[in-house]
This record gives C-alpha cells, sequence and structure tokens, in this order.
C-alpha cells in the first residue's frame, strides 16, 4: 500500500480545510491584537509616553505573530491552488493595499523613535493607525464579498475569468453588506486590542483601552448579528446539487452547483454548527463586561473565544464552498474541487505534524518570558525599551 493512502483524499482535503480555518484564526487570534493595538493607537496614547507603551505592548512579538498570515498564505498555495490563483487575482488591489499597510507597519516600528521631533512621531504613529485599520477592515471586506459569491467564472480549459472593469475589482467590493463585514472584523480587532492593553498596560493608556474596547465589542456583536439577519432574509447561499465525487479530481466544472434560498440553511442540515455564532455573540458580550469590569487575562480569554467564534461560523455555514462564484454557480470553489493531489496534501500534513507543535511551543515560550505590564517607567528606560 502506498504510504499517502492510509488516509483518504476526502478526509485529507477535510483536515486542509480545517488547517486553513487553524491559520487564519491563529492570526486574527495573535497579529489580531498588533492591529487592534495599531488601530487604537492615537486615541488611547495623548502623550508620546503613552503611545510608547501601547507600542511596546506588541512591539516585540507581531513580527512571531504576522507568520501566521504568511504560513496562511502558503498554505492556500499549496494546498488550494485555484482559491489562491482566483482570490489573488480577483482581490489583488485591495491586497496590494493590504500588503501596502502591512508594510507600512514594520517600517514605523523601526523608524518611529529615531528622531524625537513630535511631528515626526506623529505622522509615524498614524502610520501604525493605518498599518492596523486598513488590513482589519479590508480582511473583513473580503470575507463579506465571498460570501456573497464573487463575479469569476471558468472557460472550458479552466482559465479565470473576472466580470467588470479592472477598477472594479476594489470599488466594486466595497458593496453595503461586505462594508458591513468589514466593520465587524475591524470592531472585533479594537475590541481585541481593548482586551490586550488591559493586560499589558496600566493608568491612562489601560484605561482608555477599556473604555474604547468595550465599545467596539457592542460594535461587533450588533454589526455580526445585523450580518446574520442580511444572511438570513436578504441574501441567497449556494448548494451542490446531484451526485458529486468527494475524492476525485479537482475540476470545478465537474460539479453542480445552484443558487439556495439561505446560507443559513446550513444550521437545518447540521445544528451543531449553531455553537459558532453563539460562541461568537457570547464571547463579544462577555468581553464587553470583562472590559468595563477591568477584569484583564479572562477578558483577553473571551476576546479570543469571540473570534473563534465569528470567523469559525463562516467556515461552517459555508462548508463546502469556500470561494462560491456568482457569474457562474458552477464555476464555485469548494473543498471537493479546488485542493492540490491526494500526495502533496499528504505530505504537508506530515511536516504540519512535525512542525506546527515546535512553534506553538515556542510561542508560547516567549509569551511566558514577555509576560508582564508595560509601564511608563519601562519606556523611559532605553535598557528596557526598543521603540
Amino acid at each position: 500500500m502506498i504510504l499517502h493512502d492510509l488516509i483518504s483524499y476526502e478526509v485529507l482535503r477535510v483536515i486542509w480545510w480545517g488547517l486553513l480555518g487553524v491559520l487564519l484564526i491563529g492570526f486574527a487570534l495573535t497579529d489580531g491584537f498588533d492591529m487592534g493595538v495599531g488601530a487604537l493607537l492615537p486615541f488611547v496614547g495623548k502623550t508620546d509616553v503613552e503611545r510608547r507603551v501601547a507600542i511596546n505592548t506588541v512591539g516585540p512579538v507581531w513580527e512571531g505573530n504576522q507568520v501566521w498570515f504568511i504560513v496562511g498564505g502558503a498554505s492556500i498555495f499549496a494546498a488550494w491552488p485555484p482559491l489562491y490563483a482566483v482570490s489573488f487575482s480577483g482581490f489583488y488591489l485591495a491586497m496590494f493595499v493590504i500588503l501596502a499597510a502591512l508594510i507600512v507597519r514594520p517600517v514605523a516600528f523601526k523608524y518611529r523613535s529615531k528622531r524625537d521631533d513630535p511631528r515626526w512621531r506623529s505622522s509615524w504613529d498614524w502610520a501604525l493607525f493605518a498599518g492596523g485599520a486598513v488590513p482589519a477592515l479590508l480582511f473583513g471586506v473580503a470575507v463579506g464579498n465571498v460570501i456573497q459569491g464573487v463575479p469569476f467564472y471558468f472557460t472550458d480549459d479552466l482559465h479565470t475569468i473576472y466580470e467588470g472593469a479592472w477598477y472594479m475589482k476594489f470599488i466594486g467590493l466595497l458593496d453595503p453588506f461586505s462594508l458591513l463585514a468589514g466593520v465587524v472584523s475591524l470592531a472585533m480587532l479594537v475590541m481585541h486590542g481593548g482586551a490586550w492593553l488591559t493586560l499589558k498596560a496600566e493608568g491612562a493608556v489601560q484605561t482608555r483601552a477599556r473604555r474604547i474596547g468595550s465599545i467596539a465589542a457592542l460594535i461587533a456583536v450588533g454589526a455580526y448579528v445585523l450580518a446574520g439577519v442580511w444572511m438570513a432574509v436578504g441574501m441567497e447561499g449556494y448548494r451542490l446539487v446531484g451526485e458529486y465525487v468527494t475524492n476525485g479530481p479537482s475540476n470545478p466544472l465537474h460539479f453542480e452547483v445552484e443558487r439556495s434560498a439561505s446560507w443559513l440553511t446550513a444550521y437545518a442540515d447540521r445544528p451543531w454548527i449553531a455553537i459558532a455564532p453563539l460562541m461568537g455573540i457570547g464571547g463579544g458580550l462577555l468581553t464587553f463586561l470583562g472590559l468595563r469590569a477591568g477584569r484583564e487575562v479572562s477578558t483577553l480569554l473571551v476576546s479570543k473565544m469571540a473570534i473563534l467564534g465569528v470567523i469559525s461560523s463562516v467556515g461552517l455555514t459555508m462548508f463546502p464552498f469556500i470561494m462560491p462564484s456568482s457569474s457562474d454557480p458552477q464555476s464555485s470553489l469548494t473543498v471537493w474541487n479546488s485542493s492540490s493531489s491526494h500526495l502533496t496534501l499528504f505530505v504537508m500534513l506530515v511536516a504540519t505534524v512535525i512542525f506546527m507543535p515546535l512553534i506553538l511551543i515556542y510561542t508560547a515560550w516567549v509569551y511566558k518570558v514577555l509576560w508582564g505590564k508595560v509601564t511608563e517607567a519601562d519606556v523611559s528606560d532605553s535598557s528596557s525599551s526598543a521603540y
């Protein structure tokens, strides 16, 4: 028996669908509070020292946290090549804006404190704000577009065609539902950033972070519920029809797809997935209460629970779809028709089983070493502060 036959092609596809979700959630849980702190920076820090306190809470860890994003992109490329090709081609203008913001962020971290000029530092502080707020917003906008369906289709030779002018690949993304999804994403990460600053900072920075973070928590929950109602009553979903093969070759045109009454019919078929939106709503409300009460560790944990619930609810609701097509439903990408080969998925899984625990152990050790609050005295001591 060939080694990779130990795990069926169907099971490997589901495993890598789950691992993709794990990587995206891991990015949101870790780099999410980095982006949240960046978005909060001009508002929680009224003086240079206060802003340096906020920056130094994420300064030592943001680079490691961003690795989740890089690994997630690499995993899409290796495990889901059609998804990588379609998403990075259709969203390339939005991706360019996101990458530009993410590139500005490390430059701002490194250059902000090189000069004492207040205008110099203020400019880089707003760059850090953009580096946090813009990706947080656009990631949600992208998810909103995926939920509605992306205007692409495949020709008979599997060449991808996008409808609309080139500039519509960005402007066209900014429809009302996608902007609402962007608000959910941005508010959720601002909430997470507020929870992180509550844990890591003290004094005025902590107080402002608690106040703004609690407001963001309510906005995130309200916008998330509104998006769910919108999906239930104002948006069609997608479903596979007829017989389809779950362990066959990756060819979207071999599947028959049609628009359905609602995405939320998934909850009638698989009632257990309701745990995800309940975690999202409950976690957001508990974060609000925790921030208002001044709790620290537990508030960060329930903030993570909210993010886990919100992101997983999207994947579980859409399963097995990962990028439906609004132009030609038959061209929609699913878990069953857009993966790499059986052998590729197996080899990648073996590598993941070996290296992922090592990465998690190292990450846990880093956070243990860096545990504790950042104070104004710390940032005033050049030997204790790099930012």
